[in-house]
């Protein structure tokens, strides 16, 4: 009798054991919250909704987005990393959003604090501009203004932000002393450059796109290590002779101690998003911006990667806070 109860036990663990695997592969069940740091409209929330649409069309499953801007995006990592590791909170950001923010000291916390599951985009759609009032219309324009005048070129930025750690490495390799000031999101620094407050940004091409073309501004390169073709006759840096790349990719993310078959799911959710040619025709449309995914293990080499090529600069971007 006491062998037939220890069997019906072992069954029933058996079973119990089954079940639980079967609900953490059976996610989603319930809607996933997937917070931004960043408000509606720019280039995180565009790959964070068009992911989510796709996300839905693959495995039936529901998803909202949560814009939490503010704090350098460290009230929405916050957020998520102090969340129910369930499986039900999402963070969608990117280097500038878990990594300079580290390195700046605007949060105590990096990527060893969540669950990385995947790089699931790299915006490769970056420029630097300036507005056209400035009457700078390449490097060597800014260079020789520095020279002649440190300090009389303005750039703008988001203090302690990863625009902010674009303008001090550009200044560091091309060797212009430009003033960095803060003003703000993509749109506040758009307005900034239009109303010649400020010279030169670093900011998505797909946003400034239609300036561009009506003349209001001037791409001065995009930090790309080769260029992206699809932002069309764009120079990078590198072919200007100036040593300045920055690639930013984004991140997925979940609080840490999330059940590691969960972290697995998405990541293989998202590969096959990038897979489905209609995703590459809205990112290219929304951004400019090719496909690109690098697993859960080459994500966190990459980012550790950037990590450490970021940290000797972690002095200047603590001294503007």
């Amino acid at each position: 009798m006491l062998i037939r109860h220890s069997a019906l036990l072992a069954a029933s663990i058996v079973t119990m054991a089954s079940g639980a695997a079967f609900a953490e592969t059976d996610w989603p069940t319930r809607t996933i919250n997937v917070i931004i740091g960043a408000g509606p409209g720019g280039d995180t929330d565009f790959n964070a909704r068009t992911m989510a649409r796709y996300f839905e069309e693959v495995t039936g499953g529901t998803m909202v987005i949560t814009n939490m801007p503010g704090g350098g995006a460290t009230i929405a990592t916050s957020a998520v990393k102090d969340a129910d590791p369930d499986g039900y909170t999402m963070l969608f950001g990117h280097t500038g959003h878990l990594v300079v923010t580290e390195v700046s000291g605007l949060a105590d916390y990096g990527i060893d604090d969540f669950e990385i599951c995947c790089i699931p985009a790299i915006d490769q759609g970056a420029v630097f501009v300036t507005s056209t009032q400035s009457g700078i219309t390449n490097i060597d324009d800014l260079v020789a203004r520095t020279d002649a005048e440190p300090e009389s070129v303005v750039f703008g930025t988001e203090f302690g932000g990863y625009s902010h750690l674009q303008g001090t490495i550009f200044q560091a390799e091309t060797g212009a002393n430009m003033r960095v000031v803060d003003t703000g999101s993509a749109s506040d620094k758009i307005a900034a450059l239009l109303g010649g407050r400020i010279d030169v940004a670093g900011i998505a091409y797909g946003a400034i796109q239609d300036y561009h073309t009506a003349g209001q501004m001037v791409v001065l390169g995009q930090p790309n290590d080769v260029r992206n073709e699809l932002l069309g006759d764009i120079p990078t840096f590198v072919e200007q002779d100036v040593d300045f790349v920055m690639n930013n990719p984004y991140i997925i993310a979940f609080p840490q101690g999330t059940d590691p078959e969960i972290v697995a799911k998405m990541e293989d959710v998202m590969r096959e998003i990038t897979e489905i040619p209609a995703y590459a025709e809205d990112l290219e449309a929304g951004f400019k911006q090719p496909v690109a995914f690098l697993g859960k293990d080459e994500a966190m080499e990459r980012l550790n990667a950037i990590r450490d090529a970021y940290m000797p600069f972690r002095e200047v971007l603590q001294s503007a806070r």
